[in-house]
């Protein structure tokens, strides 16, 4: 759907109201809409506008003024749902930003009070200290939200230990369309004068439904614990209050925001097992490993989940995971080779056992194994006993639906029949004959997920650009729920109805119950005001007008790349494959302390999310957005608060590569418009700091002479508040060290602009650490009367491409008659050889010099170099750099630092720093840097001991840590020069 085919609503009646009678974000421009117009689906619907609601009060005056206006309303969490329930043409309202507070908790009875946008992994946090947890565990726990949980009915790898999640929420205070609230819980069959009239008649309304449909309830619904289609009117029988299961927040549980906005949600909670053990059993058939899942069970596990041979190669091809991988695949240590499926397996079943000591846990491992010899695989399970190995493990499985759509090209794996369940006993004749309907369409599937309940998350591979591809979902859908049905399975497992499986709800329960379920919203939502066309009354799952790719979507052709993108297939050179990589599963709107997203996690704002940018990209450079959308305000806006970390190219699972997206939008801006006078002197830095380190004094005057920061920031946007790096007249100099000439152990440094004209002792301490490991450092020169070579890394911070590609050559034309290491200390830096020269100058030159380039804590590391290294009794807390992170180079900073005697090393658990360059400098952008520091970096150097030393390699880290703590950080070549025998 076109995002401009709709005049703009910014100045409507609806976002009028709104911003005069609530004290919410109102958000009504294009490109915010079209930011929520997508979820993890294949669909693509624009909404009216988005609300984000600073309380329930909000919430309250939002439906109220969509009743009169005749708006329907949606709320969302996280919007990762895969069925398209949480895109409607309709008010959006976001309660991720603000509605995310847990309420109370009592550890006695052992429940919580939630508001909807709590995310499970903060609930989970807040709970550790009572040792208890919710235990529902989606793969997306560090995004979902309890309300979208809720709406869902959700259930995660452990719902064969805890059930899901109508099992253990207790109670939902609800608003409904009408205005009023109610909390729905355990009411007795009693209805007395306590209950509102309103809430009272719709109570008794509701279950003389279920009393009129029981036994239709009972011969039609699916006996498996994995049915979340329609609405759950079991609870409403006389049966199922006479057993206790007559909770009637079940009936709101999995009701997709149809019924009632969760205002707040009672939730049961179980007490932590604090150790865990896995075994990790390989098949050598998928056929194989389905058999055997229901054996496994009996042993009594808390999950056991797939993973398929597809997910094993595609997860190989993510670095982030390789090692993982190739660990879980191996032949079990200590065991012979050549046992079916050894080493190479076709698929793994990944079988958890939880508790309280270890001794009873390895006796659950000794127990699968021999379980495994019965059934004919013998040494065939690898043991995962020590908690890193675990976590990592853990990592891959909940990265299983983004690894899958990792696939480069416009063929996907598609969720439309992505989590059907059927019994353990029928689910190898089902997988088979499932796989055989995909090789009839022509296509194949990708398994994954959990086994221990006969819930596989398959999904075919298909093009959702290409009609053809679309006819064939609509076949396969329909053979594949036929199947189920055959079975007496559930044709939504998990992931809940939307707009894919809606209209399959009536073949599936019968005309019937289908009915019910549209007397149950009628009864609730008669004005069908709540997420229209969801569970009922659906609209086709194939109808392509709502498709995020639907007819006509195609690339702007007036979109010039000025990078290449050919790894990514399609159309402007990749470009838009690249961008499309985006799925919206929303990996970065997770909270950990790595890197992805920084600037989202002090914002939580979508528009400042990677997801969020990479929506936005994609309407620009299809034209969506309007024309030359490349280089408007509304695109340069989402980009503002990208610091360009490189996070998403290392942790998003489908490597969208938000900082080199940048890189072109940027260049668009920069050919349109120009740039600005402060861009134009940061981005030649490298040009005229030569003359200003001849001059330290007068280049300091902005620093020292008082007016003249005002001015700065007056005139420039350079922060007055911030002092600018210091240049040093003892800049570092080429001649300092020879030219390259080949000799045996040669070393060529790459001197970078900032540690040459601000910090130079640090390269002396980088020619005295290679010296001290044997290596002779040499400068390779320009050529005679140039200026020093530069990578062009301030060039690109600008838009500044064709200039920043002369530069790229003149470095390679320079370094590339010699076939030596090149090594180099500033981070962002020494990583654009390796990252942005491949696209600056595609070929094999480039390539070579990539891979010939390393930081020193790498390059040392990588030859297992020896230095002679005297003991250094003291603490060290160590900040990784973004970009050290983002190619996998801090792990040999901190080992390298390790190898000093007496010095105890610390890693600071942190995400970007939040100078970035000259992000922390501008005026604008100024209380975001100080934000983002204060996430996790500062706190970790303010509670270091004062004697301690703090260790950062990036030059932009160790001025904010400077700034903002009055610590001092020095790079980690100082300390080891320091330790120099």
């Amino acid at each position: 759907m076109n995002v401009t085919t709709r005049p703009s609503l910014g100045d409507s009646r609806l976002a009028d109201r709104l911003r005069r009678e609530t004290r919410g974000e109102v958000l009504f421009s294009a490109s915010d809409r079209g930011r929520y117009a997508t979820d993890a689906s294949i669909y693509q619907i624009e909404p009216y506008g988005v609300l984000v609601p600073r309380g329930i009060e909000d919430v309250q005056a939002a439906m109220a003024i969509c009743r009169e206006e005749g708006i329907p309303v949606l709320p969302r969490g996280g919007g990762t749902s895969q069925c398209g329930q949480t895109v409607n043409r309709a008010l959006v309202l976001d309660c991720t930003k603000y509605l995310r507070n847990l309420v109370s908790v009592d550890p006695a009875a052992r429940t919580a009070r939630v508001e909807p946008g709590i995310t499970l992994g903060a609930l989970n946090d807040a709970l550790k200290a009572h040792g208890l947890f919710f235990p529902v565990d989606p793969s997306t726990w560090q995004r979902c939200t309890i309300g979208g949980m809720a709406g869902n009915n959700s259930c995660g790898s452990k719902s064969i230990r805890y059930g899901l999640m109508a099992d253990n929420v207790t109670a939902i205070d609800a608003l409904l369309a009408d205005g009023s609230r109610f909390t729905f819980g355990d009411l007795p069959d009693n209805l007395g004068g306590d209950i509102p009239a309103p809430a009272a008649e719709l109570i008794q309304r509701l279950r003389a439904l279920g009393a009129r449909e029981a036994e239709e309830i009972a011969a039609r619904f699916p006996h498996q614990l994995r049915r979340v289609g329609g609405y759950n009117i079991e609870s409403l029988t006389p049966a199922a209050r006479a057993e206790g299961r007559g909770n009637l927040a079940r009936l709101l549980v999995g009701s997709e925001g149809t019924l009632a906005f969760s205002a707040a949600l009672d939730l049961k909670l179980w007490p932590i097992k604090p150790r865990k053990m896995l075994g990790i059993c390989q098949f050598p058939t998928f056929r194989a490993a389905m058999a055997a899942s229901q054996h496994l069970v009996t042993l009594d596990p808390e999950a056991v989940e797939l993973v398929d041979r597809t997910m094993i190669d595609l997860g190989r091809s993510i670095p982030i995971y390789r090692a993982t991988i190739d660990r879980m695949v191996t032949t079990p240590a200590g065991k012979p080779a050549g046992g079916p499926g050894q080493g190479e397996p076709d698929s793994l079943l990944i079988v958890e056992f939880h508790g309280h000591e270890d001794a009873p846990l390895l006796a659950a491992l000794d127990r699968l194994e021999e379980m495994m010899a019965d059934l004919g695989y013998p040494d065939a399970v690898v043991r995962a006993t020590d908690a890193g190995f675990q976590a990592a493990i853990a990592e891959v499985r909940e990265a299983g639906l983004n690894i899958m759509m990792s696939m480069k090209g416009d063929g996907k794996p598609v969720s439309f029949i992505e989590d059907c369940a059927v019994g353990l006993e029928d689910l190898a004749d089902y997988t088979e004959r499932l796989n055989d309907v995909f090789a009839k369409h022509g296509t194949r599937g990708t398994w994954y997920a959990h086994a221990s309940v006969g819930c596989l998350h398959v999904r075919p591979v298909l093009n959702m650009k290409d009609g053809e591809d679309v006819r064939k979902m609509r076949a396969i859908a329909e053979e594949c729920f036929a199947l189920v049905r055959e079975y007496k399975g559930s044709h939504s497992g998990e992931h809940g109805d939307g707009i894919v499986r809606s209209e399959f709800n009536e073949p599936m329960f019968g005309s019937r119950i289908a009915r019910a379920f549209e007397e149950v919203k009628d009864a609730f939502d008669p004005k069908a005001l709540l997420n229209p066309g969801r569970v009922v009354r659906p609209p086709r799952m194939d109808d392509r007008s709502l498709f995020r790719y639907a007819p006509g979507y195609a690339a702007d052709q007036a979109v010039t790349p000025t990078l290449d993108w050919s790894e990514h297939p399609g159309p402007l050179g990749g470009l838009l494959g690249a961008v499309e990589m985006c799925n919206n599963n929303g990996t970065c709107r997770k909270f950990d302390a790595n890197v992805m997203c920084p600037s989202y996690r002090v914002t939580r704002d979508e528009q400042h999310l990677t997801r969020g940018r990479a929506n936005t990209l994609r309407l620009a450079v299809t034209g969506q957005l309007g024309p030359d959308a490349l280089a408007s305000d509304e695109v340069a806006a989402a980009m503002r608060l990208c610091v360009s970390c490189k996070g998403c190219k290392r942790e998003c699972p489908t490597g969208v590569d938000m900082a080199r997206m940048k890189i072109e939008v940027l260049a668009a801006r920069a050919r349109a418009r120009g740039i600005g006078w402060r861009e134009r002197i940061i981005a030649t830095l490298p040009r005229w700091a030569p003359f200003a380190a001849m001059a330290p004094f007068v280049a300091n005057a902005r620093n020292t002479v008082p007016g003249l920061a005002w001015l700065s920031e007056r005139l420039l946007g350079l922060a007055a508040e911030r002092s600018l790096p210091r240049f040093r007249g003892d800049a570092f100099h080429d001649a300092e060290l020879r030219a390259p000439d080949g000799r045996e152990g040669e070393v060529i440094l790459l001197p970078d602009a900032f540690n040459r004209y601000f910090e130079p002792e640090n390269l002396r301490a980088a020619i005295a650490v290679l010296r001290a490991a044997g290596y002779d450092p040499a400068v390779a020169r320009p050529p005679r009367g140039a200026r020093p070579l530069d990578e062009g890394r301030t060039l690109l911070a600008a838009g500044l491409v064709e200039e920043a590609r002369a530069e790229a050559w003149r470095t390679i034309g320079a370094l590339a008659p010699f076939s030596a290491p090149v090594v180099g200390i500033e981070p962002s830096s020494l990583t654009t050889l390796r990252d942005e020269f491949l696209a600056l100058l595609p070929g094999e030159a480039a390539r070579a010099l990539a891979a010939r380039a390393f930081l020193l804590s790498e390059f040392l590391e990588r030859e297992k170099a020896v230095l002679p290294l005297k003991p250094i009794t003291a603490e060290a807390h160590i900040h990784g750099h973004c970009h050290q992170k983002a190619f996998h180079a801090f792990p040999q900073a901190v080992a390298l630092l390790k190898r000093i005697p007496g010095l105890k090393v610390t890693p600071i658990a942190s995400s970007c720093c939040g100078m970035a360059g000259a992000f922390g400098y501008q005026a604008e952008t100024l209380a975001t840097s100080k934000a983002m520091a204060e996430l996790s970096l500062l706190p970790a150097v303010r509670a270091a001991a004062p004697d301690a030393l703090i260790i950062a390699d990036g030059t932009s880290c160790r001025h904010q840590i400077k700034d903002l703590s009055g610590r001092t950080a020095q790079h980690s070549v100082r300390i080891l020069e320091m330790a120099l025998a």
